[in-house]
């Protein structure tokens, strides 16, 4: 017979006040996932996912940035079970990201003429006053704005 797995994952001091939140937002994500792309652009499908890992990866990086609610070890346990996103939290620390959506939009590979994205323009320079990003739906994520 084969062995059964029996992995228990030790949750570190202060998950019970962050894990109904959590919980919340994984059920949004799979109803997002699940939401049916009738209409819809190839990349309007994804919008929602993009924008409620964004929303959950905030919520992590504020309870231990801004508002020191949670440890470090908590802190680092979420990034390393991949309920946010380690990468774009990196980014968020540096000056000039700190409204970041989405690593996409800063990629010069992803853009025409090896630029970001329209909505890391300031609103105030921007030729049209709505614009929306392909790739995650923003509509500004500029520092300035």
């Amino acid at each position: 017979m084969p062995k059964v797995k029996t992995s228990k994952i030790k949750y570190p001091n202060g998950w019970e006040l962050i894990e109904p939140t959590l919980r919340e937002l994984d059920s949004k994500m799979r109803e997002a996932e699940i939401d049916p792309q009738d209409g819809k652009r190839k990349c309007e499908a994804l919008w929602p996912i993009f924008k409620i890992s964004h929303q959950r990866s905030r919520y992590i990086f504020d309870l231990f940035h801004k508002r020191s609610e949670i440890s470090r070890e908590l802190f680092e346990f979420c990034l390393e079970q991949g309920y946010a996103d380690a990468n774009l939290i990196a980014k968020w620390k540096k000056p000039g990201y700190e409204r970041l959506c989405c690593l996409h939009c800063i990629q010069p590979r992803d853009h025409n003429f090896g630029t970001t994205c329209v909505c890391r323009v300031p609103k105030h320079l921007r030729e049209e006053k709505v614009v929306e990003c392909v790739h995650c739906g923003c509509r500004g994520c500029a520092s300035g704005d």
